[in-house]
């Protein structure tokens, strides 16, 4: 780690805002949508480090004409013979030069394959011209010994291959592995230079952002550490797409991100898409992980995620932490002072009322209903209405087969979160029936839960995390009624739903799927 203090503010960005970071990594990434200021924040820290002492050089993204890193190519022997050999490897071509009448340099490409040589500027591609500009630019030695150097690099990806961009990435990290004066900055929008192989690595990421002061780690806690070195081997190329963006969307699966990404040119506001992508984790867990990266680097990440996520993962974890629910709950005190009244203890109402606090609360209060709606007779069951008597008594055999199941499944199936979710689910579709069936102190238990669920996932979206009151993706389908958790065939009932949006009008699609919608436009707001 480099310590250098660098303190700048940059009003017509982000207002009286002021961005400060000491920590530095050897590698640093400046991330970040377009307008929000990356190029002119590596400014500034291009002037405060040269005042603190070391030399700059600043590749712009319109790098023009390569005269002089052409001449220093001619004359540094060790470089030139370094990038030949680069070139040769991978291209099967070499560089040489001839002089001009005017004297200067004219560079010539030799393609040894077919022993023919041409000039660079006018025949070779964009590609090749930037990768030896870059390398110059990456080999050549400081001319002042013992003096740090700072090398900025602005949009290196720029006419490279993705494979290329990868290379150069490499690159870097080996002139890094040689010596310890050179900083670099990388100011990009490829995910292909997001290259965290460490969690320290995360501390030299920078997140620029629209209308709002930059954001950075400057050190992780040792809790954090030891999550992002499980998690960084999981983290693909794909996943690095919420770097350039606020307005990324996580979900478990790849049905929840196709079927929202379908749904997304339906919002009601259609530019609210704009920069949105839907990008599918792979389970609760790394959902957790990803709105904890979101969290320590600042960057507006939300969550749309499955009803089970209330009652375990590290999701769960993560949003119960999270600073704006804290805030959140804390404004709701007043307003929710008779009802947690109804639902806590006087000793229990001495602690601060958490957001986990309250979902174990309703933990408690399902299984204990649980209980006792497992007793309900079904032979011997009043309806609200008569004309309802066969649809409500298969649906409620049907949910109490449910969690008889899974009581044979697991040997203590109370404190899974399956059977905690489908008690919920049969709870909110059956209570009118199960209100008339529970001796009155047991009913009173069904507006508590009721009530307390909608306060629980109205704190968890003040994080921006979207729990899907139904249940799963599966649960708001059209073309197949779905009940209950687990869901099995989740790829046949995808693919019918997929070919049922592709092939509906938008007004069809947009009362079919309102639930959804409406989530996601929250969520992408």
């Amino acid at each position: 780690m480099i310590e250098v203090e660098t303190r700048m503010k940059i009003p017509y960005l982000w207002g009286k805002s002021v961005f400060k970071k000491s920590n530095w990594t050897q590698i640093n990434l400046i991330v970040g949508p377009n307008g929000s200021g990356k190029t002119i924040l590596a400014q500034n820290l291009a002037r405060q480090f040269s005042k603190k002492g070391y030399s700059i050089s600043f590749i712009k993204a319109d790098r023009g004409k390569r005269t002089k890193e052409l001449t220093l190519l001619k004359n540094d022997e060790k470089i030139r013979t370094k990038i030949e050999k680069v070139l040769s490897s991978i291209f099967a071509k070499s560089i040489k030069f001839i002089e001009d009448i005017d004297g200067s340099l004219i560079p010539i490409v030799e393609n040894k394959a077919w022993n023919v040589e041409y000039m660079l500027e006018d025949v070779e591609c964009h590609g090749l011209k930037e990768i030896i500009s870059l390398l110059i630019n990456l080999y050549k030695n400081n001319e002042q010994p013992g003096v740090g150097e700072c090398i900025f690099f602005d949009e290196p990806e720029l006419h490279l291959h993705p494979q290329f961009q990868t290379f150069f990435m490499n690159e870097i990290r080996k002139e890094v592995s040689h010596t310890s004066r050179k900083i670099f900055f990388l100011i990009t929008h490829s995910p292909f230079f997001i290259d965290l192989r460490s969690s320290e690595d995360l501390t030299g990421v920078i997140v620029c952002h629209i209308n709002r002061c930059p954001t950075t780690i400057e050190e992780l806690s040792r809790e954090d550490d030891a999550l992002f070195k499980k998690f960084l081997p999981r983290f693909n190329t794909y996943h690095k797409q919420f770097f350039f963006s606020d307005n990324q969307i996580f979900v478990e699966g790849y049905t929840d991100q196709q079927t929202f990404t379908y749904l997304l040119p339906f919002l009601e506001n259609e530019y609210h898409a704009a920069g949105t992508g839907i990008i599918d984790v792979g389970g609760k867990d790394e959902l957790g992980v990803f709105c904890k990266v979101c969290s320590l680097l600042g960057t507006n990440g939300r969550i749309i995620t499955d009803l089970d996520s209330l009652f375990s993962g590290k999701l769960r974890d993560v949003f119960c932490e999270d600073e704006r629910v804290c805030q959140w709950l804390d404004k709701q005190k007043e307003k929710q002072e008779a009802f947690y009244q109804t639902i806590f203890s006087e000793k229990e109402l001495l602690q601060p009322v958490s957001l986990s606090r309250l979902i174990r609360k309703l933990e408690f209060l399902l299984t204990e209903l649980g209980k006792e709606i497992l007793l309900i007779n079904a032979d011997q069951l009043i309806f609200p209405e008569y004309s309802q008597k066969k649809q409500l008594t298969e649906e409620f055999n049907l949910f109490i087969q449910k969690l008889k199941l899974l009581q044979e499944k697991y040997e203590n199936a109370e404190a899974i979160d399956t059977y905690k979710t489908v008690l919920l689910q049969g709870i909110s579709a059956l209570q009118e029936l199960l209100l008339l069936n529970l001796d009155s102190k047991k009913a009173g238990l069904l507006p508590l839960i009721k009530n307390l669920t909608a306060l629980i996932l109205a704190a968890a979206e003040a994080g921006r995390v979207y729990i899907l009151p139904k249940g799963c993706i599966e649960h708001y389908y059209s073309q197949e009624k779905i009940k209950y958790m687990p869901v099995s065939a989740k790829d046949r009932l995808f693919r019918n739903e997929l070919d049922f949006i592709q092939n509906s009008h938008k007004k069809t699609i947009r009362k079919k799927y309102g639930e959804l919608i409406e989530i996601l436009q929250k969520a992408s707001i």
